[in-house]
């Protein structure tokens, strides 16, 4: 990799956007397509492995070979199939991402949040959460089937107005066109969609909505104000009749496209909190983004309580945290340590936290607590033949290790300390 930009090819392509795309698809992991080769397996033919992929892009001949179905479970039940492109796909399309990103970037609209430089899922939610105290009525839209069922022919024809470079829509040509091979091994060539967790869908299905949704709405109800994450979209009306009004109105643009609202999920929300009438009959919660927002206590600045139409962490979010607690099968972890179940847990835990204890974290530890807590338990039980028969000792034995050592595991950091311990939070 000497050169930095082809020679006598018909694609000017720089080697270091090759070299950059690697460096990200190697930070970021994952797994092995269909060729089985492995991120290891990559790098030890690195040099000629890169060329190959950046010879190839340049020529024209690069063509993608087929993506690995895999279906991993949804937090609302069911699976999701996501697709697993190779490593060097991977590479090949996060070179047309980095390519293209810089240049559509700029025109998305500022309450779309997904996937995007500076912005994240929570950034949704706080914005999501201070417009819920300002209107009165949310509009939740749920578009059903949207990566499987994204047209092919709005993306191409954004990126032949938009891409510098003829390579970017000649490849993204081909990775729409992919054939998908399921885990029966056979193969199906879409004519619509994009595959969930290839490296390029994001930007693709962000350049999509962005012109089917976003550039549509600030044309035709320019006063409208939602939050926006990939397809998952929240929007804000004054008045019942409003929200009515942008459900008849919205709820004609998808099928313009072959999409469809989903009928049970899509609904006007009612946001009663302290200071507004009630309304018998409306629907007061909705979920967005793994939080559920409904009306919740909250502190006053003079200490008393009061209703806020509040977001915090959702039953679909806790009971995709519960089966992983389950996986975990701490009671048979018994060849390890308790500190080694502390390393193992607390990486994960930690990334709980610091999603879904952002707003209203007092439910989230107190789920902590009652899930956690209780699993820590049986592993002392089964560890210890001492405490075999006696799970009452080895409550109050967690109950004094965690007064000793707060800081052992990151759910009791933050408060999640086990029944009978005298330290607070740290």
């Amino acid at each position: 990799m000497v050169r930095t930009r082809s020679s006598g090819k018909s694609f000017d392509i720089p080697k270091m956007l090759i070299w950059d795309a690697y460096r990200k698809v190697r930070e970021n992991g994952g797994a092995a397509g269909v060729d089985r080769q492995s991120l290891a397996d990559f790098a030890q033919n690195e040099k000629d492995n890169l060329y190959k992929i950046w010879n190839r892009m340049s020529s024209g001949t690069y063509f993608p070979p087929p993506v690995k179905a895999v279906a991993i479970s949804k937090a609302t039940g069911g699976v999701r199939m996501l697709g697993v492109a190779t490593v060097a796909d991977r590479i090949a399309q996060t070179a047309v991402a980095m390519m293209l990103e810089p240049v559509v970037e700029p025109l998305f609209h500022p309450d779309s949040y997904g996937y995007r430089p500076g912005r994240s899922a929570l950034d949704a939610v706080a914005t999501a959460r201070g417009r819920c105290w300002r209107q009165r009525w949310v509009l939740d839209l749920d578009v059903r089937g949207f990566f499987d069922n994204v047209p092919h022919a709005p993306i191409l024809w954004a990126l032949e107005r938009h891409a510098t470079a003829a390579w970017v829509p000649l490849y993204v040509r081909r990775w729409l066109t992919a054939p998908i091979q399921h885990p029966d091994e056979t193969l199906v060539v879409p004519d619509r969609g994009t595959p969930q967790g290839s490296a390029i869908s994001p930007v693709l299905s962000n350049l999509f909505t962005h012109y089917a949704f976003d550039a549509w709405l600030a044309q035709t109800q320019e006063r409208v104000m939602f939050e926006r994450y990939c397809d998952d979209i929240i929007f804000h009306a004054a008045s019942e009749s409003q929200a009515q009004f942008l459900h008849r109105t919205i709820a004609a643009r998808p099928g313009r496209y072959g999409l469809h609202l989903h009928p049970e999920k899509t609904k006007i929300v009612y946001c009663y909190q302290e200071g507004r009438a009630p309304r018998p009959g409306a629907q007061v919660q909705f979920t967005f983004l793994g939080y559920t927002f409904r009306p919740r206590y909250a502190r006053r600045a003079d200490g008393g309580w009061k209703t806020g139409f509040l977001p915090a962490v959702s039953k679909d979010a806790c009971k995709a945290m519960a089966r992983t607690i389950r996986g975990w099968k701490l009671g048979r972890r018994t060849d390890l340590s308790f500190r080694e179940v502390a390393r193992m847990i607390n990486r994960i835990v930690a990334g709980w936290i610091n999603y879904y204890g952002r707003f209203y974290k007092s439910l989230l530890i107190k789920f902590l607590r009652a899930r956690i807590n209780p699993h820590l338990v049986k592993w002392a039980c089964r560890k210890h033949k001492r405490l075999h028969r006696a799970p009452a000792q080895a409550r109050r034995r967690l109950a004094q290790i965690a007064s000793t050592y707060p800081g052992m595991f990151v759910h009791w950091r933050h408060g999640a300390l086990p029944s009978g311990s005298t330290t607070g939070a740290v």
